[in-house]
């Protein structure tokens, strides 16, 4: 399928990171998933490679250049090696944790993180999730209390990607405990606050070279200038930012079944059952003529909201739409073109076994699916929505 999404500038930057994933990235890909954590010099290489916080404005060491189809490129590329887990440490860090520290942020703030998040000498994480409250933010149990030039932390997170090599987590806290929403707030805590520390390494059935930790906050004093925004502020900011994050999910798991696609496709051509090849049966030609028009489509989609979210068009259900469509469609990609490699397919060393496992936290994350449809429902109920298309 030809796409327009893409220029010739692009395509430059998709050749240079497409040789740095292969020379920095893949071949320490399997050490990383048995030590549970990517080398550090990699995610600094990525920064001195230009990778790292594009949309930083020059004045704070970036390229000024806030595209997000140079974030789309990396996350399709880290896909097509099939090392998205050694690579989410620099899709997390763009897609997601940077929009925070541009838009929340006074100038004060942002000179002051902002040019490690582009070297590299800064990676950074948010932390959200609680071991009683996922989907429902409302529900967080962590405290900061105001103590003169301080906050007060007190409480845990889980499930938090860069959880231990991070330099710079943004954490969802309560400045009110007797607010829900409203009761909101964001901080900034940084490595070596005392009273912060990180638990043990969660060992998941995927993304294993994707460092994914506890952090414990006893006491944790947390400068007031780390403060992001106005107190209470906290969960207007994060449901504004989820939209791309989200929209970055999206952008993956489309990216990630187009993969195993491909992979799939050659299998298929080059082995041979009752002395033909695989392609050549008709259920194969079938099952592949359905998981490929779906995936074109979703792509098709996919890049209609990359060109509205460079508009500033992305609405909170488009995101949920292509969030839940494009990583429900993953799972049922990777699931059957596994079963199209048989037995091969159940063995690790082929790469359709690791996407089957790392693919799968896909409609979880982020949002579960369930909560996707909440939010479409929600919208097409709202009044409010008129006769929009």
């Amino acid at each position: 399928m030809r796409r327009d999404l893409f220029d010739e500038t692009h395509e430059a930057f998709r050749d240079s990171f497409r040789a740095f994933v292969r020379a920095e990235i893949e071949p320490y890909h399997e050490k990383w998933e048995a030590e549970g954590r990517v080398d550090k010099e990699m995610f600094r290489a990525a920064g001195e490679k230009g990778f790292l916080g594009m949309a930083v404005p020059e004045e704070y060491g970036g390229m000024g250049e806030p595209d997000f189809r140079y974030n789309v490129i990396i996350s399709e590329e880290l896909q097509r090696a099939n090392v998205i887990g050694s690579g989410m440490c620099i899709t997390l860090h763009n897609d997601i944790v940077l929009p925070y520290l541009l838009t929340a942020t006074t100038h004060e703030q942002r000179a002051r993180w902002l040019p490690g998040m582009v070297t590299g000498e800064t990676m950074g994480a948010i932390s959200m999730t609680e071991p009683g409250a996922g989907s429902d933010l409302a529900s967080i149990r962590t405290t900061a209390t105001p103590d003169d030039d301080h906050y007060v932390v007190n409480g845990s997170k889980t499930f938090v990607t860069n959880g231990l090599n991070s330099d710079l987590v943004v954490v969802a806290v309560k400045t009110d405990p007797e607010q829900r929403h409203r009761g909101i707030s964001l901080l900034v805590v940084e490595e070596g606050t005392p009273g912060f520390t990180r638990g043990r390494r969660l060992r998941k059935i995927g993304l294993h070279s994707q460092d994914t930790a506890e952090l414990f906050f006893d006491d944790a004093r947390v400068p007031a200038a780390n403060l992001l925004g106005e107190p209470g502020t906290g969960f207007t900011t994060l449901m504004r930012n989820l939209a791309q994050e989200r929209l970055a999910l999206s952008v993956s798991a489309i990216s990630g079944a187009r993969a195993v696609l491909d992979w799939t496709i050659a299998y298929c051509r080059e082995r041979t059952a009752f002395g033909s090849r695989l392609s050549s049966f008709q259920n194969t030609k079938f099952v592949l003529a359905e998981l490929t028009t779906a995936t074109e489509v979703a792509q098709v989609y996919v890049d209609h909201l990359v060109r509205r979210h460079l508009a500033g068009e992305v609405e909170a259900e488009d995101a949920a739409k292509a969030k839940w469509w494009t990583t429900e469609l993953q799972q049922d990609v990777v699931n059957r073109c596994l079963q199209l490699h048989g037995g091969y397919g159940f063995m690790q060393e082929y790469p359709v076994a690791r996407a089957f496992l790392d693919a799968r936290v896909q409609t979880i994350y982020a949002g579960t699916n369930e909560i996707m449809k909440e939010i479409i429902g929600r919208s097409i109920d709202s009044p409010a929505r008129g006769d929009r298309g």
